[in-house]
């Protein structure tokens, strides 16, 4: 299937893609010589919530592919309740595509997403970058009712990307400031993905409370992942802990970790620079190991 080449997120045609009974929608661009690199989303994002800042950059040495999940954006269907089988989603979009091996970035909810599909069918990813995520069995995991998110989220002040800039940010100044440029940056202005609603937070959220819950002995199955991981966070991440960062890059065999000061939740969108250049060094390794 050919690609768009348009440069941005900013301005990338949505296309969909016909495949296992559903309409799944997603946005294709960049080229170059690197394995095509699979962007899974948090919380009720969709392809819109994707920073340009963070997508461009690493789409010129590559093809990006930003993926709608089923009913999420303009993909049909139910959005599952469970972490599983929104990995059987992913996995049936990328054969449609005729992918069969990318690289990934799974942020939050997508990095729950890119670990059951690392597991479910290890050949699909080379290498894989986890931001601000948790595995199976981690630990307070999306806990909006918190007082220290719950402030913000029911604050009738903050609306629409105002509600990220609280939440995904330190309240320091400086991250407040990335923040506002995240906001900034981020806003596509045509061709938009219709927001999440309430029914696309409430199955997601179950999907968390289901991927709490060990399988077995705890963590056991991180062990088993063999491929090169980039394991990211930021050290004040109130979303999903850094600790399940630590978790992570300790029980998986072959990790390494990388924390960003005075950060939150969006660790990569308020050091875009530094990720990028991280995540590039990252991706263009052939190494074995995780080390770049």
């Amino acid at each position: 299937m050919s690609s768009t080449k348009a440069a941005s997120n900013t301005n990338a045609r949505t296309q969909t893609l016909q495949a296992n009974g559903h309409s799944y929608a997603y946005r294709r661009f960049g080229n170059g010589s690197g394995l095509p690199l699979l962007f899974l989303q948090h919380f009720t994002g969709t392809l819109d919530n994707w920073d340009p800042a963070v997508t461009d950059p690493l789409a010129s040495g590559r093809e990006v592919i930003l993926f709608d999940n089923a009913g999420l954006g303009r993909s049909t269907g139910e959005v599952p309740h469970t972490v599983a089988e929104m990995a059987g989603h992913a996995m049936a979009f990328l054969d449609g595509l005729g992918i069969k091996r990318c690289d990934v970035l799974g942020y939050s909810l997508g990095g729950m997403v890119a670990l059951q599909m690392v597991q479910d069918r290890p050949s699909i990813f080379r290498r894989m970058m986890l931001v601000g995520t948790a595995p199976r069995g981690g630990e307070d995991i999306m806990h909006l009712e918190k007082p220290s998110l719950a402030k913000h989220l029911q604050d009738p002040t903050n609306r629409g990307y105002d509600v990220l800039k609280k939440i995904f940010f330190t309240s320091s100044r400086p991250s407040q400031a990335a923040g506002e440029a995240f906001i900034q940056l981020s806003q596509r202005k045509e061709d938009l993905d219709p927001p999440a609603g309430p029914n696309v937070a409430g199955a997601q959220i179950a999907a968390f409370r289901e991927w709490e819950t060990p399988i077995g002995q705890r963590f056991a199955e991180l062990k088993t992942i063999p491929h090169p991981t980039l394991v990211v966070n930021g050290v004040n991440d109130e979303m999903i802990p850094v600790s399940n960062s630590y978790r992570l890059a300790e029980n998986m065999a072959n990790a390494m970790l990388l924390t960003y000061p005075d950060a939150g939740h969006g660790s990569l969108f308020q050091y875009p620079e530094s990720f990028v250049r991280q995540a590039a060094a990252f991706l263009s390794s052939d190494s074995p190991s995780a080390t770049f």
